[in-house]
Formats: structure tokens, sequence, C-alpha cells
């Protein structure tokens, strides 16, 4: 998809790698919703955008797992823009580490990383039955094609994020609704330290797993990645390439990758 005026929602979209989604989309022509939990990081990225790309983006403060706010949202957009073509359900959270994870700390996991996604998806799609176009881009990650060595909530919504999208696909991708589901590894956010800055030993061996098992890029990279998999309507974008040779592994000997993953995280809690 070309997204030369095209009207887009960027979710998480205060900083990081929606930040970045942002700025790209501008840049290629598209008018964007800006969304975030925190409304000024939101309007801070739109306040930039705009800068140089005058008029090309708004911003809004919204829970983005919220479906009332999702509506506002599409709503917001379609009032200002037009209909919303682009849907990026970007925003995320890292989780809590281990079995000590509370109900609580599964219910925002679940909320935020995965029912974000479907509760945009069944307010977005039926819409974009009709004319037969449209474009969901959830973003997962890496743990969702491997898993996360530390935090339970985290690998395991995550791996939801990536069945969802390929489900979205599966049942829509021949009536017009064109599915991309990012899997980025080490992308140097604010998330990306949060283990490591928990005191917790799992949290600590989370972080060392991503930021030792290949580069930390930059979200401008990853925002590049995703805008020319957008071009080629590809599904699974993989911004650190070696992620499919090591899914290539996983799938060819499940037992053998788990005792290495078993291994991989001993050294990593052995380490000071």
């Amino acid at each position: 998809m070309n997204v030369a005026e095209r009207v887009a929602v960027v979710t998480g979209g205060g900083g990081g790698i929606g930040g970045e989604l942002v700025a790209r989309l501008a840049r290629a022509g598209a008018r964007v919703v800006v969304s975030d939990l925190d409304a000024e990081t939101a309007r801070a990225v739109s306040e930039r955008a705009n800068a140089d790309h005058p008029g090309s983006t708004l911003s809004a403060g919204a829970d983005a797992s919220d479906t009332a706010q999702i509506e506002q949202l599409i709503a917001l957009a379609e009032n200002t823009f037009g209909p919303v073509d682009l849907y990026f359900a970007n925003a995320g959270i890292a989780g809590a580490p281990g079995l000590e994870a509370s109900e609580q700390d599964w219910d925002l996991s679940i909320d935020v990383n995965l029912r974000a996604h479907i509760r945009a998806a069944r307010l977005l799609v039926p819409g974009w039955l009709e004319p037969g176009e449209g474009y969901f881009v959830g973003t997962a990650s890496a743990a969702g094609l491997l898993t996360q060595i530390g935090s339970a909530t985290y690998a395991v919504t995550k791996h939801a994020a990536v069945a969802f999208a390929e489900w979205l696909s599966v049942t829509y991708g021949d009536r017009g609704v064109r599915v991309s589901c990012l899997c980025p590894m080490g992308v140097n956010t604010r998330m990306l330290s949060s283990g490591e800055d928990s005191g917790d030993a799992l949290g600590r061996a989370a972080t060392r797993a991503v930021t030792s098992a290949g580069d930390v890029l930059e979200p401008a990279e990853v925002a590049d990645a995703v805008l020319a998999a957008l071009e080629d309507e590809r599904f699974l974008i993989l911004p650190h390439e070696d992620v499919l040779q090591m899914y290539r592994q996983k799938g060819s000997d499940y037992d053998r990758w788990l005792r290495g993953m078993r291994r991989y995280q001993s050294s990593l809690r052995a380490q000071p």
C-alpha cells in the first residue's frame, strides 16, 4: 500500500517505535492521529511532525485498550481527515516477571498487548470489507515467535498478538484487508531497560537476553522496516533478520530449542 494521502491511527505514538512511525508516515504524505496514554508525549510527537509537514497530524490522549476510546480515536480521524485506512496497534507494555505476576498484571497485559488489537479490528474491519481495502498493523515482538525469558505475561500476550494477526489475514486477506505483524527484537526504547531496572533476577535476565541476542536497533530503523513492508504488503515484519533463522531452528527441533533456552537463561541469571 502506498501511504500517501491515507489516513492512519497510531497508538503508543508518544515515543519509541510509535513516534518514529508517525514521523515516517507524515513524511510519506499520510495524515495521522497520534494516540498515547500520555497525552503530552503524543502532542509533542504530533507537533514535531507538523513542523516539518504542516497539518499532517493531530494528537489525542487515549487508552488504546478501551473500546470507547478507540471509537473516539477513529471518530477523530474520520471527522478531521476522512475514513481510517491504516490502524497501527502499537501500544504495549513489558509485563511482570515470572509466576509472581498478579491477576491484575495478567489482565493489564492481556488488555494492552492483545485485546487492544481485537477491539480495534472489531470496529474497523467491517467497514473495510465493503470497499475491500484497509490495513491493520499489529506490533507484537520477536518474543511472539520465540519466547521471552523472564516475563510470562509478555511472552504469552505477544504470541497471542501474532496469532490474532495471522487469523485476521487468513480470514479477511482475500477480501481486501491487509495485515502485517511487527516482531522486532531489541529496540532502544524505555521498555528495553525496564527489566534491568526492575530489581528482579528474572527481569534482569529478560533485558540481557534481548540485548545479547542481537543488535539493538533504533526506533527509526524499525519504522523504516515497517514502511518498506507496507509497500510490499508483507505480513511478517522482522527488522532483526536473525529472528527468522532462530524461528526456523525452533520449529525444526523444539526439544533441542527448549534445552538451549534453559541453558541460555541459566547463563544470564548467573551474571552479576
